[in-house]
């Protein structure tokens, strides 16, 4: 493993100590690759995934629009189903990456879509 990817997960494991999702409000963890960007909505006392979305969503993946633009309509994709569901606030779990680019996008895309964290 690479000493980028170590610090990657450390850092992770630092926020995971401080924060964990309930059913009333859930995890929102974001998961970064290359090209793709993946978001969940997780109840950390039962384990479970309430909703997810990412960039590889058909309605999404169907747009040509740069990285940063995408992972905000994934955040806003990610707050409607939630709203579904009833959830209004959660906390946020950068998973250990810089709050900046796309993790800030999502973020914010999920803020405009009303959720509240």
């Amino acid at each position: 493993m690479s000493t980028k990817t170590n610090r990657r997960q450390n850092i992770r494991y630092r926020i995971r100590k401080k924060i964990s999702g309930t059913a009333q409000k859930p995890r929102l963890a974001v998961y970064r690759s290359n090209a793709e960007i993946y978001v969940q909505l997780i109840d950390d006392t039962n384990g479970t995934t309430l909703a997810s979305a990412s960039s590889r969503e058909k309605a999404i993946a169907a747009q040509t629009a740069p990285k940063v633009e995408k992972a905000k309509l994934v955040g806003a994709a990610l707050a409607a189903k939630a709203a579904a569901l009833g959830i209004t606030t959660c906390v946020f779990d950068r998973s250990g990456y810089l709050y900046h680019g796309r993790v800030k996008s999502v973020a914010d895309g999920a803020r405009e879509g009303g959720l509240q964290f």
